[in-house]
């Protein structure tokens, strides 16, 4: 009777645990790369952003599928002092995270938590800066450290007080980008304490809608969801499967392994688009994918060079055959898709013979140089590899030898900011909807050397003047005016070739709503739900 009592007991509570299981919600994620770690303000490519941003909030941030500013940590903001003071009231009882290294939170979210996460980006001495290496590109490049004069407690606990040395007018929309990420001071004290700083890029603890659970390198994240100020998502587990190749990606998602896909082949369109079982979701895509020439390396310092390469390429074959149909022709380095685009800008024409006659009046009837592809498909390039390939070909009509060079990505783009390539392939989707956003990319430092995303290393005086005249002025159109004249420096000097803006594609399954494409290129899952 007992063993009886016993069976009947462990079979009822086996198959509750089932049902428990079995009601639990998982939604997988087919991504296309592995993050270089989990902090933001050190990562730049939207691979490593997305892998982070389940975890984490900012002051403010972006509603979903817009580049509409909105309060999350901050429930309300005041600007005065002509806008260079901006005091934060932060939301009470904000939870964190608990970590997977032990880590248990004794407090909510208070204002020493925004000022450690944005001093760890801006004091050389803040005991986490070289902590992982202490690159914060973002954070320099957008020229943080030349506006902020200082961020302070306020009246209370809940209170940031921001001071800017002038007025910056896309600051707010800047500070929902993901460099502003806040994350947890008490959290960093403890693994100092530990003697274990590198985990708190690698074991990331925060306030977000998903709390990190494991990472296994170039296979899966997995996060469970987290009942937050935001409330709990609609699903119990986030997973990222790890998938580089976009043709694995679409096999996994026919088969419903995972029912969200980044950057679907432009081969597959077609297919996906008749598929019952999949929304093909699409957006005219907030992006440039470019060409860069690294203007600190001759013969490439030359202006005359860099125009003949513009013109030795052909666009329009390329267009056709990476994009097939899923891009325009760029031209600026802003997509026609944000607001002061100057559409009168002329482009460089494909004319191999005239390219020829350039670079030998600038001295070149031959030239061997590298040609940087790279190893992921990326919102702006489909397909890296066959790109290079094809400008190979073009560039060897007019006597420049290019050898084609790719690394793992997370070293492709360190190696890029390094400027130690002759030409690569790179592109940019925008972070908050401001041509400041696409601009910066070509920015010079304090010290008049090229900014770290400068990938071009071309450092203009006059353009980067007016970059930083157009931050100081909150009018549209006085801005727009400026602009328009920065891209027509721009596209004189040619430190790029720019070659499409693509639209964006994601498909989901059926079984998904409350899915939206962000035209930032971010991938979010707060609203996301799953019929299963």
């Amino acid at each position: 009777m007992r063993k009886t009592t016993r069976f009947v007991t462990a079979l009822l509570l086996g198959t509750m645990l089932s049902a428990g299981a079995a009601s639990a919600k998982s939604l997988v994620y087919c991504s296309e790369g592995s993050p270089e770690n989990f902090t933001p303000a050190m990562n730049t490519t939207g691979t490593s952003l997305d892998a982070a941003r389940p975890v984490y909030n900012k002051l403010v941030q972006f509603a979903p599928g817009t580049t509409n500013v909105v309060p999350a940590l901050a429930e309300k903001i005041d600007v005065a002092d002509g806008g260079k003071t901006i005091t934060f009231h932060l939301r009470k009882g904000v939870k964190f995270h608990s970590g997977v290294n032990g880590f248990t939170p004794t407090r909510d979210l208070t204002a020493e938590d925004v000022i450690w996460s944005f001093a760890r980006q801006s004091d050389k001495n803040h005991p986490y800066a070289k902590v992982s290496g202490g690159a914060f590109d973002y954070f320099n490049d957008m020229g943080m450290p030349d506006l902020l004069d200082s961020i302070k407690k306020g009246a209370d606990d809940l209170t940031v007080v921001m001071t800017l040395k002038e007025p910056n007018a896309p600051i707010l929309a800047n500070l929902a980008m993901d460099f502003a990420s806040i994350q947890s001071a008490e959290y960093a004290d403890f693994l100092m304490k530990k003697g274990t700083p590198e985990q708190f890029d690698q074991m990331p603890v925060g306030t977000g809608s998903f709390q990190f659970v494991n990472y296994q390198k170039d296979s899966v994240i997995r996060y469970k969801a987290f009942d937050g100020w935001a409330g709990k998502p609609k699903v119990d587990d986030l997973i990222y499967a790890i998938t580089p190749d976009a043709t694995a990606r679409y096999a996994k998602m026919k088969a419903n392994e995972c029912q969200v896909m980044v950057a679907p082949n432009p081969a597959d369109l077609e297919a996906m688009g008749k598929d019952g079982d999949i929304k093909l979701l699409q957006q005219a895509g907030l992006n440039v994918g470019y060409l860069s020439m690294n203007a600190m390396k001759p013969p490439f310092d030359k202006v005359e060079v860099r125009q003949a390469i513009n013109m030795a390429i052909d666009k329009a074959a390329i267009l056709k055959e990476v994009y097939q149909g899923a891009g325009q022709p760029a031209k600026n380095p802003l997509p026609p898709t944000i607001w002061s685009y100057d559409d009168t800008t002329v482009d460089y024409t494909y004319d191999p013979v005239k390219a020829k006659e350039m670079l030998a009046k600038a001295g070149v009837t031959s030239l061997d140089t590298d040609l940087w592809w790279m190893p992921v498909q990326r919102p702006y390039n489909p397909n890296a590899k066959r790109m290079a390939e094809m400008m190979q070909s073009d560039l060897e009509k007019v006597g420049i030898h290019a050898k084609l060079v790719s690394y793992e990505w997370g070293e492709y783009r360190k190696r890029l900011q390094a400027g130690e390539h002759q030409m690569g392939l790179l592109g940019w989707t925008g972070d908050n909807g401001d041509p400041d956003n696409f601009l910066f990319l070509l920015s010079c430092k304090a010290d008049g050397t090229p900014a770290g995303q400068n990938i071009a290393k071309w450092c203009n005086k006059d353009f980067d003047a007016k970059l930083l005249e157009a931050r100081k002025i909150t009018d549209q159109a006085a801005r727009s005016k400026i602009y328009a004249e920065m891209q027509a420096i721009f596209k004189k000097e040619a430190p790029w070739m720019t070659i499409a803006h693509s639209t964006v594609f994601e498909p989901v399954r059926k079984e998904v709503s409350g899915y939206k494409v962000s035209p930032l290129g971010a991938h979010e899952f707060q609203d996301v739900d799953i019929t299963q």
